[in-house]
C-alpha cells in the first residue's frame, strides 16, 4: 500500500554483500518541513512572548533607554546618581574587561534595570486605571469628562491576546455588610413577613459571629491568589460534581440561523476544521486581539488557554482538567467507529479540500464497530464515579489506553452525525430537535469530556457541545464567530458545494482506533447509557425565534435590551407558575484577572411590583417598568465590577467547610434552588460580519439544560436590531399533566415581550412629545 511506504523514513535489506539502505526522499522532505514549521512556530511564540512580557512598553524602548544613558555618560553626566559607578565596582576585573568596558556594561545594566522599573510603573499605572469603574454606572449615551480623559489614557500600541494579563486588577472582596444587605434585599419579594424576619435574624447572627473570621481568610486569599473565586468555582461547582455533565453542565451553540453554505457533509467539515486550525494557530501564538468593553477596557484572556487539546478526566472524588500542547491529530466519530486523523502534512495544516477528502473516506467506510465501541462515549454521559472506575480498570493499559489517550489529547472531538438538523420555519419543532441533538445527541455520539465536540450533520449544518469547567460561553462564542466568518467569507465553496482546492492523493487515510472491551466493561457502558438516555428523554426544549421586534425598538426608549428581556421573563414566569422565584442571570467578571462569572438576581422588589401591576393593569405600569429596568441595570453593573452577592457567599461557604464551621445562614443560602436560570449569549464580539449588509448571516445562539428539576433554563441572543432568539429548557418529569412546559413558557415569553412593547411604545411617544415640547419652548424663547 502506498501510504504504508510513505510512513517509513527508510528501509534496509541484508544481502551477502552487506546492508543496503534505501532512504525515502519524500518522507525526509516532510520531516524537514515539519522541523522548519516547528522552529518557526517556536520563534513566533518567543517573539510574541517578549512583546507580551514587556507590554505596555516595547522591546525597542529598551534600546532608547540604553542610548539615552550612554549619551549622558559621554556628556559627563550621571543620571544614575552614582549607581553606575557602584555597579562597575562590583564587576570582576580581568584582562578581557577593561575599565572602559566595565563602564559601558555598568551603564547597560543600569539602563536595563531602569527600563524594567519603568515597565512595572506603567503596569501599576494601568492596573490603577483599570480599577476605575465609574464609566459603567454612567447613563447610556452620556459620558463624563473624567471618563473621557480616562479613555484617552489607553491609547498605545496594538496589544496581543495576553498583553493586559499582568495589568488587570484583582477581583475585590466585597464587605460583609454590603453582601448581606444586598442578599436580604434580593430575597425580600420571595418570602413572607415571618420568613423574612427569621432570615434577617439568621443573617445578622452570621454577620456578627462567624463572618469576620471567614472574611479574613478571603482577604488573605485575594492577595495571595490571582482570583479568590475562580479556582474554587471550577473545582467545587464543576469538577466535584458526581452527576452526569451531559445536560446538567455542558452547553451548546448553533450554526447560523438561516444559512447553509453547502449540503455536503464532508465539505462543511473540511472548511470548518481548517478554520479551527487557523484559529488555534493564532491562539497558540497569542495573536488574537483581546476583547475590550467599549472597545477600551480589556477583558481577561486566561480562559482561552485551554480551548484545544483539553479533556476533563474523571476521578472518584473529583475530576481534573488535562491540557496538552502541540497535539496534531483529531478524533472523529461516525456510526459507532472512532477514527484518528492527522491534521498536518509536510509541516502545514491540511487544506480544506484535503480535509474533505479525509472525511469522505470516513463517511464511505463500511466497517462495523468493534464490540463495545458503538456506545463507548456514553461513559462520559453517565455518572462520574462509574466512568472513573471503568477508566482505571479497563483503560489503563494496552490498546484501550492508546486509543483513549488519542481521544483525550486530540485537538478536539468531531462527530459526523447521520441525522439532519437545523432551523426550518415550516417545521415548528425543528429548533427543538436541533437543540436536543446538540445538547445530548444519542447519548453516545459526543465525547462530553472534551473541551468541545464539533457536530457536523449530514445536511451540512453544524454545532458545538462544550464542556463547562474550563471556560464560559463567551469564550466558545468568540471562537465560533471567527470560525463561521472564516467558513463563509474567506474559504468558501465551489459551485458544486465542495471545498476549494485540489485533491492530494498522497495522503494516508484516517486510521481506526482499536479497542479490546471485555463484557464486564460493556455492561458498565450500557448502564451509563441507560442513565444518560433517561436524562436526555426527560429534557424538553423549545426554540423561539422572536422576529416581531428587537433591540432597535427597545433602545429607542432608552431602555437596556437585557433589562427589558429579564422583566419579560419575570412576567412570563409569573403567568406560567403564578408565583415568583429565585432567578439567576449570568454576568461576566472578566474585567478582573482570571475572572469568570457572577450572578445577577433578577427577581427584585421593583420587578415583582412591575409584574403585579401588569397583571392588575395598573396605571403605574410605565413608571414601575422604568424603575425596575434601572434597578436591573444597576445590579448588573455591580456584578460586573466585583460587587455581586453569590460568589462572595459561595467562597465564605467554602472557607466555613474547610474550617469545619457550621453556618445555618450559609447552608440555607447555598441550598436555595434557582428555578429560573437565564443567560444572554454574546453576539458580535468580533464584528467580522456586517449584519446590516448580510441580514441572513446571523447566529441562532445556544442554550443549556434546566438547573432545577422543577425550573426553566432560558438562554437568549439579541441579534442585530430586529431579532431575538430564545432557547427554553425544562424537564418532563416535573409536570405530568402538561408535558410541554418549555413550549408553554416560550409562548408566555413571546406574549410578555409584546405586552411590554406596548409600554415601550407609550414611553417612546412620551419621550418624543417631551423633546418636541422642549424644542418648541426653546424656539419661542429665541
Amino acid at each position: 500500500m502506498a501510504e504504508a511506504h510513505q510512513a517509513v523514513g527508510f528501509q534496509f535489506t541484508v544481502t551477502p554483500d552487506g546492508i543496503n539502505f534505501h532512504l525515502s526522499r519524500e518522507v525526509l522532505k516532510h520531516i524537514y518541513l515539519s522541523g522548519v514549521t516547528s522552529w518557526r512556530k517556536r520563534a513566533i511564540q518567543f517573539k510574541n512572548g517578549i512583546l507580551t512580557g514587556v507590554y505596555p512598553a516595547s522591546p525597542s524602548s529598551w534600546l532608547f533607554v540604553v542610548i539615552a544613558i550612554m549619551s549622558s555618560i559621554y556628556a559627563r553626566l550621571d543620571p544614575s546618581l552614582g549607581m553606575i559607578d557602584s555597579i562597575r565596582k562590583m564587576l570582576p576585573v580581568s584582562d578581557y574587561l577593561t575599565s572602559q568596558s566595565q563602564t559601558v556594561l555598568s551603564a547597560i545594566l543600569f539602563a536595563t534595570g531602569l527600563w524594567w522599573s519603568l515597565i512595572l510603573l506603567l503596569r501599576f499605572t494601568l492596573k490603577v486605571l483599570l480599577s476605575y469603574h465609574g464609566w459603567i454606572f454612567e447613563p447610556h449615551g452620556k459620558m463624563s469628562s473624567s471618563t473621557r480623559l480616562w479613555m484617552v489614557m489607553f491609547s498605545g500600541r496594538r496589544p496581543l491576546l495576553y498583553s493586559f494579563q499582568a495589568s488587570l486588577p484583582r477581583l475585590p472582596v466585597p464587605s460583609i455588610d454590603d453582601t448581606i444587605c444586598r442578599y436580604l434585599e434580593s430575597v425580600r419579594p420571595l418570602l413572607d413577613y415571618d420568613q423574612y424576619k427569621n432570615m434577617e435574624i439568621v443573617a445578622n447572627e452570621f454577620k456578627k459571629d462567624q463572618a469576620p473570621r471567614l472574611q479574613k481568610y478571603l482577604w488573605l486569599k485575594s492577595w495571595w491568589a490571582s482570583n479568590y473565586v475562580s479556582d474554587w468555582w471550577e473545582e467545587y461547582i464543576y469538577l466535584r460534581g458526581r452527576s452526569p455533565i451531559m445536560v446538567n453542565s455542558n452547553f451548546y451553540t448553533m450554526d447560523l440561523l438561516y444559512m447553509i453554505p453547502t449540503h455536503r457533509q464532508a465539505a462543511r467539515a473540511g472548511n470548518v476544521v481548517h478554520a479551527l486550525l487557523q484559529y488555534r494557530r493564532k491562539l497558540e501564538r497569542g495573536e488574537h486581539i483581546p476583547m475590550r468593553a467599549l472597545g477600551v477596557v480589556p477583558m481577561c484572556s486566561s480562559q482561552y488557554e485551554r480551548m484545544f487539546n483539553t479533556a476533563r478526566i474523571p476521578g472518584i472524588e473529583t475530576d481534573c482538567v488535562q491540557h496538552m500542547r502541540n497535539r496534531k491529530h483529531l478524533v472523529v466519530y461516525h456510526r459507532g467507529r472512532f477514527f484518528k486523523l492527522w491534521l498536518y502534512y509536510g509541516g502545514r495544516h491540511l487544506l480544506p479540500s484535503e480535509l474533505e477528502q479525509q472525511f469522505q473516506c470516513i463517511l464511505s467506510d463500511t466497517s462495523e464497530p468493534q464490540p463495545g465501541e458503538l456506545k463507548l462515549a456514553s461513559l462520559t454521559a453517565g455518572n462520574r464515579v462509574p466512568w472513573a472506575k471503568a477508566r482505571q480498570k479497563y483503560f489503563s493499559e494496552g490498546v484501550n489506553k492508546t486509543s483513549l489517550d488519542a481521544i483525550e489529547t486530540a485537538a478536539f472531538f468531531l462527530t459526523l452525525d447521520d441525522e439532519a438538523h437545523g432551523y426550518d420555519p415550516d417545521r415548528a419543532e425543528s429548533m427543538d430537535l436541533y437543540a436536543k441533538s446538540l445538547l445530548h445527541g444519542k447519548c453516545f455520539d459526543r465525547w462530553f469530556d472534551k473541551s468541545f465536540t464539533l457536530v457536523v450533520y449530514k445536511n451540512g449544518k453544524i454545532g458545538v457541545n462544550a464542556e463547562h469547567s474550563w471556560a464560559d460561553a463567551p469564550i466558545i462564542g468568540h471562537m465560533w464567530e471567527d470560525i463561521l466568518a472564516t467558513d463563509y467569507f474567506r474559504l468558501g465553496y465551489t459551485e458544486e458545494g465542495h471545498c476549494k482546492g485540489d485533491i492530494n492523493k498522497g495522503l494516508a487515510p484516517p486510521s481506526r482506533l482499536q479497542w479490546d472491551i471485555p463484557k464486564a466493561c460493556q455492561e458498565v457502558i450500557e448502564h451509563s447509557y441507560l442513565i444518560a438516555k433517561d436524562l436526555a428523554d426527560d429534557v424538553d426544549f423549545h426554540g423561539c425565534v422572536f422576529e416581531e421586534f428587537g433591540k432597535g425598538l427597545i433602545k429607542k426608549c432608552r431602555t437596556s435590551p437585557d433589562a427589558f428581556i429579564q422583566l419579560a421573563l419575570q412576567l412570563a414566569h409569573y403567568r406560567d407558575k403564578g408565583e415568583f422565584c429565585l432567578t439567576y442571570e449570568a454576568s461576566m467578571t472578566r474585567m478582573f484577572r482570571e475572572g469568570r462569572t457572577e450572578t445577577v438576581r433578577s427577581c427584585t422588589i421593583e420587578s415583582t411590583a412591575f409584574v403585579q401591576a401588569m397583571e392588575d393593569t395598573s396605571e403605574q405600569r410605565l413608571a414601575l417598568f422604568r424603575k425596575a429596568a434601572e434597578k436591573h441595570q444597576n445590579m448588573y453593573r455591580l456584578a460586573m465590577t466585583g460587587a455581586g452577592i453569590d460568589r462572595h457567599l459561595f467562597c465564605l461557604y467554602i472557607v466555613s467547610k474547610l474550617l469545619d464551621i457550621e453556618s445555618p445562614f450559609l447552608n440555607q443560602v447555598l441550598s436555595e434552588p434557582w428555578r429560573l436560570s437565564t443567560s444572554q449569549t454574546p453576539q458580535q464580539q468580533l464584528n467580522l460580519v456586517d449584519i446590516q449588509k448580510f441580514p441572513k448571516y446571523v447566529g441562532a445562539g445556544g442554550g443549556f439544560g434546566p438547573v432545577a428539576d422543577d425550573g426553566y433554563g432560558v438562554s437568549y441572543i439579541i441579534v442585530g436590531e430586529n431579532l431575538i432568539t430564545f432557547h427554553v429548557s425544562s424537564k418532563y418529569s416535573y409536570d405530568s399533566l402538561c408535558l410541554q412546559d418549555s413550549h408553554r413558557f416560550g409562548q408566555n415569553i413571546r406574549q410578555a415581550m409584546l405586552d411590554i412593547r406596548e409600554l415601550q411604545t407609550l414611553l417612546w411617544i412620551l419621550s418624543a412629545t417631551k423633546q418636541k415640547h422642549v424644542f418648541s419652548k426653546k424656539l419661542k424663547k429665541d
